[in-house]
């Protein structure tokens, strides 16, 4: 049976003693809500920000409204400003930030469904992904929270 990574992550976090808030955009807090699902989860996780409106991620979570119009949400820049934004605000070691397109259908950017950029941000490190996920909207935003988790795990080790 394959281990769940957030599981894993939140194993680790313990283990490290590093705390992480996270900003979701098109996973709606998921990646909040399976941190929670695992015991012990409150002595390395804060809290997090859903941060669905571009007016939310530039008010919570400081990301530029130039970037905003220049890249989209759905963007390197963006998913950067997010995970550093949250970690500055909640004042965790860590911060992750998620957006994309989870679809069914592409927003009005063209910018297709699966689209997802995933930051993870440590002190002066941030790592940032982008994902092309295939399957429905559910099965993106799994897809999109496990890769989180993943990410901010490598993070860690760094």
């Amino acid at each position: 049976m394959k281990t769940d990574p957030v599981v894993s992550l939140v194993e680790r976090l313990k283990e490290k003693g590093l705390s992480l808030a996270t900003a979701e955009s098109c996973t709606g807090g998921l990646l909040g809500k399976r941190i929670t699902d695992v015991s012990g989860a409150s002595a390395v996780y804060p809290g997090g920000v859903v941060s669905y409106s571009n007016a939310v991620k530039a008010k919570l979570l400081g990301v530029s409204e130039e970037d905003l119009r220049a890249f989209g949400a759905v963007s390197e820049p963006v998913a950067r400003q997010m995970a550093e934004g949250v970690r500055n605000s909640i004042g965790a070691d860590l911060g992750v930030g998620i957006t994309g397109i989870a679809g069914p259908k592409s927003d009005d950017t063209k910018k297709p469904v699966g689209l997802v950029y995933i930051a993870a941000s440590k002190g002066e490190s941030t790592l940032c992904t982008e994902f092309h996920f295939s399957g429905d909207r559910a099965e993106i935003r799994q897809q999109s929270t496990d890769e989180a988790a993943r990410l901010v795990l490598e993070l860690i080790e760094m």
